[in-house]
Formats: C-alpha cells, structure tokens, sequence
C-alpha cells in the first residue's frame, strides 16, 4: 500500500471509529460486577481456563478476555447474538443473554486483571512485521502498545494468542459462509491486504508484545 493509500485508510478508520463510539456510548448499559460473577457460569467452563482451546473452525486457544474493556466485550457478544460474528457455540450462548446480562459480564471480566498496565512502547517489530502493521494501519486503531484502543469498543490485542489471533483475522475475510465469518467491513477490507502467511506473522508478533490480558482461574478450576 503506498502512502496515500495508506493515509486514506487512517481517515477512514478514524471517521468509522467515532461515529461507532459515538453509537455504542448510547447502547451501552450499566453493568453490575458481582451480577456479572452470578451468570459467568457458561463462560468460565472455556474462557476460566488456562489454555483451554476451541476446535471451531479450527483448534485454536480461546482468547483471553480477563482485562479487555467492558464496552469490547459487550460488542463482540452483541455481535454474536446478532450473528455478525458467526460462531455455533457463540451464538447459542449470547442469544441466550439480555442486554444487561451482557453489561454486567462485561463489567465482571474487565476489572479481572486491574492494576496490570502494559508498557507504552511495545516490543520492536521485525521489519518485515513493522512493515506489515504500517500497511494494515494497525495502531491507528489499537493504539501504539495494542493495549489502548482509540474507541473502548475495539480489543487490546498485545499478548493474545497468536493461533487465536489468526483465526480471528481469517474470520474477517470470509464471506457468504453460513458458519465461519465476522462482518465488519473495515477489518474485512484490511485484512484482505494480506496472505495467510502474512496474516499469522501479525498474529505471531502480535501475542509477544507485553499486555493487559489474561486467563484467570475461577475457584472451581484452580
């Protein structure tokens, strides 16, 4: 992608991203953190689980959510229920949640990890990395660190799992499949810039780089 390319990109992730704050600002609901600890007992069984993987659509760990910000959470299960992010098991449980069940689990699993902070300037990449994370305009949205998103609404991706992180970035270039797919149109038109190959680099450097993430144990797991 040359410069212009590249600028236009920036421009137009940024007026999507306020016009989507702005948006979810008016959806969001209070959430309740003890309310959210009473109905996690469907998500701890995968997400309460260190390493615990998901086979679907391949085998994959599943991603940490313990420190992602309550409005990323409420959004990604919104968009499970919705179908926007096209995931059987997903589905069939955010279906199953009310608009305040969904804030206060978002509530719940954003202050897991509190008081960890990740570093302002993260790991240097690799060039050919660097020059993949340019292209894609990757910080533009997920800040300079990956842990500060410039809309609450997108992840922290510093330190995720690398094999989940790719199978996520596939997710969004997959189109006119009933089962597998995420729609959204700006991650769909970035990530189809890329090769798989190109794609798991990303992913790869990506879960190196120190974050806010983590899977914490419940009692009943430990």
């Amino acid at each position: 992608m040359n410069q212009t390319m590249t600028s236009l990109l920036k421009t137009v992730v940024a007026s999507a991203t306020m016009l989507g704050a702005l948006a979810a600002h008016a959806q969001t609901a209070a959430g309740d953190v003890k309310a959210g600890e009473s109905k996690a007992a469907m998500c701890i069984g995968c997400h309460g689980i260190p390493g615990y993987q998901n086979a679907f659509p391949e085998i994959h760990k599943v991603p940490m959510i313990s420190g992602q910000s309550a409005s990323y959470i409420a959004a990604a299960l919104q968009a499970y229920r919705k179908g926007e992010r096209k995931h059987p098991t997903m589905r069939g449980i955010a279906g199953s949640l009310s608009d305040q069940d969904i804030a206060d689990l978002a509530a719940f699993y954003s202050g897991h990890n509190a008081g960890v902070t990740a570093p302002e300037q993260p790991k240097a990449a690799p060039a050919a990395v660097a020059a993949l994370l340019e292209k894609g305009a990757c910080t533009s949205c997920h800040g300079a660190n990956f842990s500060k998103p410039i809309d609450p609404s997108y992840p922290k991706i510093a330190g995720q799992h690398a094999d989940y992180l790719y199978v996520a970035l596939k997710s969004y270039g997959v189109e006119g499949n009933p089962y597998i797919g995420r729609g959204n149109p700006i991650m769909g038109g970035i990530v189809k810039q890329f090769s798989n190959a190109e794609l798991k680099q990303l992913a790869n450097y990506l879960a190196t780089v120190p974050g806010e993430l983590a899977t914490k144990p419940q009692s009943r797991f430990r």
